[in-house]
C-alpha cells in the first residue's frame, strides 16, 4: 500500500516510523503554472502490525529528509533539497533546509547552502508556513491524502470500498518553488530518509513511484530501500518474478512491465499536463487502481475507493490532521 510500512513485516525502516516514507507528489501550483509543488510524506500515525500509535514527534531529530532531482535522465541527482530537524523542546520542533547542485547533490546533503533556518513545524491543526524568496515551505502533521481499501487487499483483494486511510495522519514536507529551480524541463524526482548513526549516514527509505515495495521481501527489500535509482536494473528480475506470479504474465512480458517501473523515479515536466503515471502525481490520482490493474494483469481493476474530501485548494494542499483540537493539543492519533 503505497510506501507505508515499508520495513520488515509491515513495520518501519530501522524500526522508526519517523523514517518511513509514505508518498511523493509533484504537480504545478494551482493558478500559477510558473511554480511547482513537491510533497514528501513520512511518518504514518498508525501501525499495521499492532494497535499502538506512533510517536507524536513529527520528524526524527538529526535525520535527513531529502528531495533528489535528476535533470538529465541518468538517474543521478543533480539537485537536492535536504531538510534536517532539531530536537523537540517544549512541544516545538524546527527545520533547516539546505540546497545543493551538481556533484554535491549526489551524496548526503547535510553540508550545503542553507536556504531556510529554524522554520517552525506544525504539531497540530495550525498551518505554519515559511517563505524564503519565491519559495514556500510547510512541515508538520496533516491528514494522509492516500486512499486505499487495505483490509480488502489483505482479504484476497475482495474490495468493499472501505478507505483505511480516511482518518489517518502523516507528517509532510511541502515545497513550493519556481519551475526555474527545476530547469523548466522534464526531471526525475525521488525522496529519501537518511538516519544519522554512530557508523555514519545510513539511507533508511527511498522512493519515487507509489506501491513499489510490494514487489520486495527480506534482503531484497532492504537492498532496494537502501539503494540508488541508478542501480535499479538489478531488481528487474525480482519485479518480473512477482508479476509472473501475481498477474500470470509471460516471462518476457513481466520483464517489460518491470522495466517501466524502474528506476524508481517520478517523472515530472512542469509545463505538461499532470497525471500519474505519465507525468508527476497529484493528490487525487488513483494510483491504487492503476497499480492493481498492472499487478494482476487486468484481473482486478480497482478497490472502489476515491480521493479524500478534506484536501485544500491552497498551500499546503493537505487537509488538517485528525484527532487534534484547534489549539494543536493531541487528542489521539
Amino acid at each position: 500500500m503505497s510506501h507505508h510500512a515499508s520495513g520488515p513485516n509491515f513495520g518501519f525502516p530501522r524500526g522508526d516510523a519517523r523514517l518511513d516514507m509514505t508518498d511523493l507528489y509533484a504537480f504545478p501550483k494551482p493558478g500559477d503554472p510558473s511554480k511547482s509543488i513537491i510533497i514528501f510524506n513520512v511518518h504514518p500515525s498508525f501501525r499495521l502490525d499492532s494497535p499502538e500509535t506512533t510517536t507524536s514527534e513529527p520528524f526524527k531529530p538529526g535525520a535527513l529528509y531529502e528531495f533528489k532531482i535528476d535533470t538529465n535522465g541518468d538517474a543521478v541527482a543533480d539537485i537536492c533539497y535536504s531538510v534536517q530537524f532539531a530536537s523537540t523542546e517544549n512541544g516545538k520542533q524546527t527545520a533547516t533546509v539546505r540546497h545543493a547542485q551538481g556533484a554535491r547533490a549526489v551524496s548526503f546533503c547535510h553540508v550545503a547552502e542553507v536556504i531556510v533556518e529554524e522554520a517552525p513545524v506544525s504539531f497540530g491543526r495550525e498551518t505554519l508556513v515559511t517563505k524564503a524568496g519565491d519559495s514556500c515551505f510547510f512541515f508538520g502533521w496533516r491528514s494522509d491524502p492516500f486512499f486505499f481499501d487495505v483490509n480488502g487487499n489483505f482479504n484476497h483483494m475482495q474490495f468493499t470500498g472501505d478507505d483505511f486511510f480516511k482518518d489517518k495522519n502523516i507528517c509532510t514536507i511541502v515545497i513550493e518553488l519556481p519551475n526555474s529551480a527545476l530547469g523548466n524541463n522534464e526531471v526525475g524526482i525521488w525522496a529519501r530518509t537518511v538516519d544519522e548513526t554512530a557508523e555514519g549516514w545510513i539511507q533508511a527509505d527511498r522512493g519515487g513511484r507509489p506501491m513499489q515495495a510490494v514487489f520486495l521481501v527480506g534482503e531484497e527489500r532492504e537492498a532496494y530501500l537502501s539503494g540508488e535509482p541508478a542501480d535499479d536494473d538489478r531488481f528487474i528480475g525480482v519485479f518480473a518474478h512477482e508479476l509472473e506470479h501475481s498477474g500470470g504474465y509471460t516471462p518476457e512480458d513481466a520483464k517489460g512491465v518491470a522495466r517501466k517501473l524502474l528506476p524508481d523515479i517520478l517523472s515530472y515536466h512542469p509545463r505538461e499536463p499532470v497525471w500519474y503515471p505519465n507525468n508527476g502525481r497529484t493528490l487525487t490520482d488513483d494510483v491504487v487502481d492503476l497499480f492493481l490493474s498492472m499487478y494482476t494483469n487486468g484481473k482486478v481493476t480497482g478497490d472502489k475507493v476515491g480521493p479524500h474530501s478534506d484536501l485544500l485548494d491552497g498551500f499546503p494542499y493537505l487537509g488538517p490532521p485528525h484527532g487534534f483540537t484547534p489549539k494543536g493539543m493531541k487528542e489521539n492519533l
